[in-house]
């Protein structure tokens, strides 16, 4: 595992920075009662934090022939119309964490398996935007999340190694794209706990990014 000190901060959105994942697994659970093919929440975190292409195959499949895949998505944006006006919430400590990094001059970065407009979107209503350098959205590689692609995007925009960066994620698919791209990982889990094998592959397991900041000298150095 690359060891600190690291030069620039990668960060998923959903469930991490801000409290959209579980507003959007009642979503999911709710549009596919209506169409008379419920998913459960098993079913759905399942695929917290993959890719489009790895979550609409798994949710395919549950759903079965009762309805499709696009017909649930579109229902679930519909429901989430409200949020979609008004914005979620930020998560516990974020705010903190970044003006911290900020002003440790450490270059923050967003690598979110949301289609990128809308992570900039959802960052903009926030009022998250100008903390990062770049965004990257999972609409630009072929392979999501756990593949490490999104990850090796997000380092190559930030111009620094893969294993300069510490990503911080709060599902284990993306615990396990980061350290396959050759990052270090914090996890700060949100809907569902890390296994033993995602814990024991991460840097730390926060209960939320307000700890993060005690951590900040050691892993980014001392300034």
């Amino acid at each position: 595992m690359p060891a600190p000190p690291f030069r620039a901060a990668v960060f998923d959105m959903d469930g991490l920075l801000i409290d959209s994942e579980r507003p959007i697994l009642v979503a999911w659970l709710q549009a596919t009662r209506e169409f008379g093919a419920p998913l459960t929440e098993a079913d759905y975190l399942h695929v917290v934090g993959c890719g489009e292409a790895d979550t609409r195959a798994q949710l395919q499949q549950c759903l079965g022939d009762a309805c499709s895949y696009d017909a649930a998505r579109a229902r679930v944006g519909s429901l989430l119309a409200p949020h979609q006006a008004q914005g979620f919430a930020v998560k516990s400590g974020v705010v903190a964490l970044l003006q911290q990094l900020r002003e440790r001059a450490v270059p923050c970065v967003v690598a979110s398996s949301t289609e990128r407009a809308e992570v900039q979107r959802r960052l903009q209503q926030a009022g998250l935007a100008g903390f990062f350098t770049s965004v990257s959205g999972g609409d630009e590689v072929t392979r999501g999340k756990p593949h490490p692609d999104l990850f090796l995007l997000a380092a190559q925009r930030a111009q620094l190694r893969p294993w300069d960066c510490l990503a911080f994620e709060d599902s284990e698919h993306g615990a396990r794209a980061a350290v396959a791209a050759g990052m270090a990982v914090v996890i700060v889990p949100d809907l569902k706990p890390p296994g033993a094998e995602a814990r024991a592959a991460s840097l730390a397991v926060l209960a939320s990014l307000r700890e993060a900041q005690a951590h900040i000298g050691r892993w980014f150095g001392h300034r």
